[in-house]
C-alpha cells in the first residue's frame, strides 16, 4: 500500500478524553474512531490488526478441531427465559422489543442460542464430542465505558460451546482450549497467564482466566514468579491425546495464579516463597469455563447413550476477546513514541521511507523494494508523500511497524539501504536485495 492512497488519520496532539496508553495510541495512530460512549468505528489501520488478530484465533481453534460457524447478534428472549438467565443477567443486556412486541436483546454471549441449535441437531452419542465457535461481535451497556476498546460496550469476541457426553470427556475439552489459547496468545507476541477466576453469570466451578500483565489492567493478580518463565513455544500437541493436553494444563496452572475475586492470601503465602510473590495488574483477554449440565438440563439438550438412556450433555464456554486484544497488546508493547507491534499481528510487515521523493533514483530503489517484498507474499507500507523525513519517521514510530527500510540518495550511492528494527532500534546498513531476503526469513517463522 502507498500511504499516499491510504486513508490514515493520524493526530497530533492525543484526545482528552482517553485515559490509558492504549487508547491515546489508537486514536493517534488513526485505528478508531468513537461513534458513541463505549462504541467505535474501526479505521482501516485499525481494522487490519482486527482481522490479523481474528485470523489467527481461527487458526487456533481450528486447528484444535472445533469447528467454525456464524450465530445473530440479536437473540429471542424466550430462549434467556428457558434458561432463567434473562431477569438475572441485569442491567448490562441490551433489551430491544421488534415491531411485533416480541422481546429480543442484543447478545452478550451465546449460550442459550447455541443449546437450542445443539438440541435440535443432536440427539445421539454417536455425534460426541462437538465444538462449534464463532467471532461475533458483542454488547454489554456498561455503566461507564472506558479505556477505548478496553471496556468499550460494543466488541469482537470469539466464544466457543463444547457438546460432550460426561464430565471427563468435557474437562478434555476444556484442556484442549487452555492449549489452543497459549499457542493463540504466543502467535500474537503476547503472555497470557492463565489463573483461577470466578465464574461470575456464565457460572461454573473450572474457570481460568487469561490475563496479560500491565499496569492499567482492571484486575488486581497474584502470581508465582515462576510463571512468567513458561513457554509454549512451538512444541507440537496432539489435541486427540488426554493425557498430553492434561499435561499442558498442569504445567501452567500448578503453580498459584488468582486474580483478586479469587485470590486466597493463606495459600499464597503457604505455596508461594516470599522471593516468589509477586502482585500486580492484569488485563483480561479469555477466560474457559466448564459449568456441566447448567443449560442442557434447563433447556433440555440430551443425547442417548449407549445403554438406549437419555442425558443431558456436558458443556463449557470459551471466549477470546478479539477486539481487546488490541489494547491490551499496545498496552504491552509501546514506547514513548508509539505503537510497536508484534510480526504476527502488525498490519503491514514493514513500512519503506523515501527520504527523498521525486528523485529519480531513490524512487527507483523504493519501487523496486515494493515489489520484490510484494512478490515475496508480504505487505509493506510505502511512504510515498513529499513529507520531510521527521515527519515520515514519527509516523512510522507512531503506528509501530516491526521493521523499516530507509531509502536515501546518499545510501543508494553506495549501493545500501537502512533496515531498522522498531522494537531495539537498532540499524544496519545492505543492499536493498539483502534487506528483502532478511525481511522474507523473519517472517516465515511468524
Amino acid at each position: 500500500m502507498r500511504l499516499s492512497r491510504y486513508f490514515l488519520p493520524v493526530l497530533k496532539e492525543t484526545p482528552s478524553e482517553a485515559q490509558i496508553v492504549s487508547h491515546r495510541l489508537m486514536l493517534r495512530a488513526g485505528m478508531i474512531k468513537q461513534a458513541s460512549a463505549g462504541i467505535y468505528s474501526w479505521l482501516p489501520l485499525g481494522y487490519k490488526v482486527l482481522k490479523r488478530i481474528e485470523q489467527i484465533v481461527h487458526e487456533e481453534q481450528i486447528r484444535a478441531g472445533h469447528i467454525p460457524m456464524l450465530m445473530p447478534t440479536l437473540q429471542s428472549a424466550d430462549l434467556w427465559r428457558e434458561s432463567g438467565r434473562y431477569d438475572d443477567y441485569g442491567q448490562e443486556m441490551l433489551r430491544i422489543k421488534d415491531r411485533h412486541d416480541r422481546d429480543m436483546l442484543y447478545g452478550p454471549t451465546n449460550e442459550e442460542l447455541i443449546t437450542d441449535i445443539f438440541r435440535s441437531h443432536v440427539t445421539s452419542y454417536k455425534d460426541l464430542p462437538l465444538t462449534l465457535y464463532h467471532i461475533q461481535w458483542k454488547f454489554r451497556d456498561e455503566v461507564r465505558p472506558r479505556f477505548g476498546v478496553m471496556r468499550g460496550r460494543e466488541f469482537l469476541m470469539k466464544d466457543g460451546y463444547n457438546f460432550d457426553i460426561d464430565k471427563n470427556a468435557a474437562l478434555h475439552a476444556y484442556n484442549r482450549h487452555l492449549v489452543s489459547y497459549l499457542r493463540s496468545y504466543e502467535r500474537m507476541g503476547l503472555q497470557a497467564i492463565p489463573m483461577r477466576a470466578d465464574g461470575g453469570p456464565i457460572g461454573g466451578d473450572y474457570t481460568h482466566e487469561f490475563l496479560v500483565l500491565a499496569e492499567t489492567g482492571e484486575s488486581e493478580v497474584f502470581y508465582d514468579s515462576e510463571i512468567t518463565d513458561l513457554k509454549f513455544g512451538d512444541r507440537a500437541v496432539d489435541y486427540d491425546d488426554v493425557a498430553q493436553c492434561q499435561a499442558v494444563l498442569e504445567e501452567f496452572t500448578s503453580r498459584y495464579a488468582r486474580t483478586d475475586e479469587t485470590h486466597d492470601e493463606a495459600l499464597f503465602n503457604e505455596q508461594v516463597p516470599e522471593a516468589r510473590r509477586r502482585s500486580a495488574r492484569g488485563i483480561e483477554v479469555g477466560q474457559i469455563f466448564y459449568f456441566g449440565t447448567k443449560y442442557s438440563e434447563a433447556m433440555g439438550a440430551t443425547v442417548v447413550t449407549p445403554d438406549g438412556s437419555r442425558v443431558p450433555v456436558h458443556m463449557g464456554s470459551h471466549g477470546i476477546g478479539v477486539s481487546r486484544l488490541l489494547g491490551a497488546i499496545i498496552e504491552a508493547s509501546h514506547d514513548d513514541k508509539g505503537i510497536i507491534w508484534p510480526e504476527g499481528v502488525t498490519p503491514f510487515h514493514c513500512g519503506i521511507v523515501n527520504l527523498k521523493q521525486g528523485d529519480a533514483a531513490a524512487d527507483a530503489a523504493c519501487e523496486s523494494l515494493y515489489k520484490a517484498l510484494t512478490a515475496k507474499g508480504l505487505e509493506p507500507l510505502y511512504d510515498d508523500r513529499t513529507e520531510r523525513a521527521g515527519a515520515k519517521f514519527a509516523t512510522m514510530d507512531l503506528i509501530g511497524l516491526p521493521w523499516r527500510i530507509t531509502v536515501g540518495p546518499r545510501g543508494l550511492e553506495k549501493g545500501v539501504v537502512e533496515l531498522t528494527s522498531r522494537r531495539t532500534g537498532e540499524s544496519e546498513e545492505m543492499s536493498p536485495e539483502a534487506a528483502v531476503d532478511r525481511l522474507g526469513q523473519i517472517y516465515a517463522n511468524v
